[in-house]
């Protein structure tokens, strides 16, 4: 395993200041963890630690401290009568670690009808904290539900009555649930707004500025590193129609797998995205139809000879295409002993065959039934593809995911896929176009208005993230790595802000999430 400070030590060797102060802080903070012993104060602590980003250079102690907390969590449920912050912090932070917790332990807070205590809406760190909790709903927690409502009502009269600073804070909560949300976006707004910041240990704010800058750095050299590649590929200069993005290619995996240790893992999986995009400007933009079927078969049999009748740039893409994949192959044999060569293979015939029967529907003018459009759609948009790379990249063993994908996987795939229908899935230097599950749900559902339709998909949309909160957090989840269950949770973090469209069709929250990731703290 890889060690993030040799990372940081490396980049920032001429600035010899920035590492010792950061080392003295980590001290700082490693002795502040060390001596926090309360459970009140430990749920603040691991809480500032999470929020603020810099909980993985404490990955052992937050585990002891989350263990203590689970076996004491009686003294802090059972506590103070109007204690809500504390409960629902200790609930959100259980959950998250894959501790088993029921919402029962809020009924304390519910009044004789069964409601929330009308006194709860004067005390606005609880009603934060309950809000917080109740985006961890695993599905059908109605306790959850209400919560989220009352919180919600509750909350927004303080953005009109406080002061600047709070009514941002209040506002950025409930716009962007801690859970839902890029967690080093959060961090970044907390640093940005000075009433956010005075909540945490001054330490653990000066921590969290040099990580960011720190990182932020890292990050820089592995965008120029993506780019580098891209141009010494050549196909620039082959694929003039497609869509040349190199910062959207390396901001999925810069935000799926944010430990700095993993820095040439988040370099190759950007390749990986590339070829996503690639591979549908293709499919969607560029190749007839005679051409895509020749084009599928010369993937199915991996074979750069059978692309000889084939136009040049399919043959150059290709040919680059075979040689990502086998870089990824022997990093995967060099760390963790296996040869995954042939599900990576497999996963590229799969998405081509999926991108083959939307060029048909699209040239055909096909609107195909729910059921197809999901099954197809749902390989297409190239989820499945990147995070079975990820789990292979992070160690995990043989497995075919393809053929049988896990929930953790599906979900983030049906998240991305339907808030992508919603943008009416043409992005603004996307030429072609593509379908859209509206369409489909119109063609079964004659009498559903547009509106009807998007309803239903915002309830889709709703239920997968419970699902997928079920199998994240659930005991059950312990088969996988924790670094992938987080890959697998930003996936579908990043996409409300990679496909939340503006009326110009816009994307203003990747605009303010790229911003706030560049700018210096």
């Amino acid at each position: 395993m890889k060690n993030e400070f040799g990372y940081f030590y490396f980049l920032w060797a001429n600035e010899k200041s920035l590492c010792l102060r950061h080392t003295d802080k980590l001290q700082d903070v490693r002795r502040i963890v060390d001596e926090t012993k309360g459970e009140k104060e430990t749920l603040f602590l691991i809480d500032s630690l999470q929020k603020l980003c810099v909980d993985y250079h404490f990955e052992e102690e937050i585990e002891a401290k989350m263990h203590s907390l689970y076996e004491k969590q009686s003294k802090i449920i059972d506590g103070e009568p109007n204690n809500i912050v504390e409960v629902s912090l200790l609930f959100r932070l259980l959950r998250q670690a894959q501790y088993p917790i029921s919402t029962d332990v809020f009924y304390r807070f519910l009044d004789r009808s069964g409601e929330f205590m009308a006194s709860l809406a004067n005390q606005m760190e609880g009603l934060i904290s309950l809000f917080e909790a109740s985006n961890l709903n695993f599905g059908g927690e109605l306790m959850l539900y209400r919560a989220n409502e009352f919180s919600r009502i509750h909350l927004k009269p303080y953005m009109t009555s406080l002061d600047s600073d709070l009514a941002v804070h209040i506002k950025q909560i409930l716009e962007n649930p801690y859970h839902l949300t890029l967690q080093r976006f959060k961090a970044r707004q907390i640093l940005d707004n000075n009433i956010s910041k005075s909540y945490y240990n001054f330490n653990i704010v000066e921590l969290g500025k040099m990580d960011f800058t720190m990182i932020q750095s890292l990050h820089q050299k592995e965008l120029k590193e993506v780019t580098r590649w891209w141009k010494e590929s050549g196909l620039d200069q082959e694929l003039v129609f497609a869509r040349v993005q190199p910062l959207k290619w390396f901001i999925w995996p810069m935000t799926c797998l944010p430990n700095p240790k993993f820095s040439e893992y988040r370099i190759v999986l950007s390749k990986v995205i590339a070829f996503v995009y690639l591979l549908d400007d293709i499919f969607d933009v560029e190749g007839s139809l005679d051409e895509l079927y020749l084009f599928t078969q010369a993937i199915e049999r991996w074979d750069h000879s059978s692309m000889n009748s084939l136009p040049d740039y399919m043959r150059a893409c290709f040919k680059v295409l075979q040689d990502t994949i086998n870089e990824i192959a022997q990093i995967v044999v060099e760390e963790h002993g296996w040869n995954p060569i042939e599900y990576l293979k497999k996963s590229w015939i799969q998405l081509s065959k999926a991108f083959l029967v939307e060029a048909k529907w699209l040239i055909e003018d096909e609107v195909p039934t729910v059921d197809d459009y999901m099954k197809t759609s749902t390989i297409s948009c190239g989820v499945p593809l990147v995070l079975v790379y990820t789990y292979f990249l992070l160690g995990h063993g043989a497995g075919n995911l393809l053929e049988n994908l896990p929930n953790l996987i599906s979900c983030p795939t049906r998240i991305l896929r339907l808030w992508d229908d919603l943008g009416s899935a043409k992005d603004e230097e996307q030429k072609g176009r593509d379908g859209s599950l509206l369409a489909s749900l119109r063609k079964e559902n004659p009498h559903w208005s547009s509106q009807v339709a998007r309803g239903k998909v915002m309830q889709m949309i709703e239920e997968a993230w419970e699902e997928l909160n079920k199998e994240s957090f659930s005991p059950s989840a312990s088969m996988f790595s924790r670094d992938f269950v987080i890959g697998c949770l930003n996936a579908a973090r990043m996409v409300r802000v990679m496909y939340n469209y503006s009326e110009e069709h816009k994307l203003p929250m990747l605009k303010e999430y790229i911003n706030l990731l560049s700018k210096q703290v």
